[in-house]
């Protein structure tokens, strides 16, 4: 079963940071995709939430000098 999940980031400066940003999200075992918005702020990640928990995938964010926080997930 896979999940969406929004994430808050700050601090994502330019399409290098975008990058960055999806190579780090991508990195966690369990996700499948990601996508992230430069003008919001935000990062929609799809998960299998029993391989990638949202606090894994907010630590990912937070391992590469960004802060994250969750805006929330559907099924």
């Amino acid at each position: 079963m896979t999940t969406d999940t929004t994430l808050k980031v700050r601090g994502v400066r330019g399409a290098s940071c975008v990058s960055h940003v999806r190579k780090c999200l991508t990195g966690v075992q369990g996700v499948s995709q990601t996508s992230v918005n430069l003008a919001t702020e935000e990062a929609t990640v799809s998960h299998d939430p029993g391989q990638a928990s949202v606090p894994a995938l907010v630590q990912a964010v937070e391992q590469a000098g960004l802060n994250a926080a969750d805006r929330g997930s559907r099924r």
